[in-house]
């Protein structure tokens, strides 16, 4: 079974591309959903606390995401204790999944800051998504609701798109104007074979 890591910025339109995938009957791991779900974990509910204080979660111990990212923003040393807890524990879970999965050709491993961690080198190939920047900024506002300030300050957390475009195997473009479904279908196929 192939390991295919699949990335690219905010706002790219990784999450379109994965359903399509999806729908190809190919098992996705979405490591930034199972990091969220992961911050309600004793181990590392207390670990978040005792560096950030409780105003980082709701009264159910869920993570405020919006919360916990102005304070990771404003520290890059913050990002830093943050991963070194959470990205092992990604990396568990993902172990643990794979073993379910395992029938499948091949498994996508999404992750927003695949490049940026480090992870690309552990996977078989790497598919980048990308879309113009004027089109993500349209889709993280409307999605997230942020401003144009905050939305700037995030991407510049991640590597420019050309940067991640050198470093994939795959490209698919998610602009507005050219077909995701042929393009996913063409990787798949070469993928399989």
């Amino acid at each position: 079974m192939k390991k295919i890591g699949i990335t690219g910025n905010m706002g790219s339109g990784k999450s379109l591309v994965c359903n399509i995938f999806e729908v190809l009957h190919i098992p996705v791991f979405y490591a930034d959903r199972e990091a969220k779900q992961l911050y309600g974990k004793a181990d590392i509910y207390e670990k978040m606390v005792k560096y950030f204080g409780k105003s980082i979660y709701n009264p159910d111990k869920k993570i405020k995401p919006t919360v916990l990212a102005r304070k990771i923003f404003k520290r890059p040393e913050a990002l830093e204790f943050v991963n070194s807890i959470i990205h092992p524990a990604v990396h568990i879970r993902f172990d643990e999944w794979i073993l379910i999965n395992n029938s499948s050709p091949y498994i996508l491993y999404e992750a927003a800051i695949l490049f940026e961690t480090g992870n690309d080198k552990l996977f078989d190939a790497v598919i980048v998504v990308t879309a113009p920047e004027h089109i993500r900024m349209e889709r993280i506002e409307e999605r997230d609701k942020l401003s144009v300030k905050e939305i700037k300050s995030r991407m510049a957390r991640q590597w420019p798109e050309e940067m991640k475009t050198n470093r994939a195997n795959f490209i698919i473009r998610n602009d507005g104007k050219t077909m995701v479904i042929p393009q996913v279908l063409k990787i798949h196929d070469q993928l399989v074979h």
